[in-house]
């Protein structure tokens, strides 16, 4: 069983700030890993967090 629940695009959209369009690009460009239900993708939250982490920029700590 899931440990967590699946995204629709919407959610995943609404909790980054960004179009719903955006996250399907990505999906199609297989930058984003989704699952397919029907006509209706599904985001795993741990593909969401791999991705954020693959495409994170750390500023350096001035020291």
């Amino acid at each position: 069983m899931l440990s967590k629940p699946l995204l629709t695009v919407h959610e995943t959209a609404a909790h980054l700030k960004v179009k719903e369009s955006t996250v399907r690009t990505w999906i199609r460009g297989g930058r984003l890993r989704a699952i397919k239900f029907g006509r209706e993708w599904r985001i795993t939250v741990k593909d969401l967090e791999r991705y954020l982490n693959e495409n994170a920029n750390f500023a350096p700590t001035a020291d």
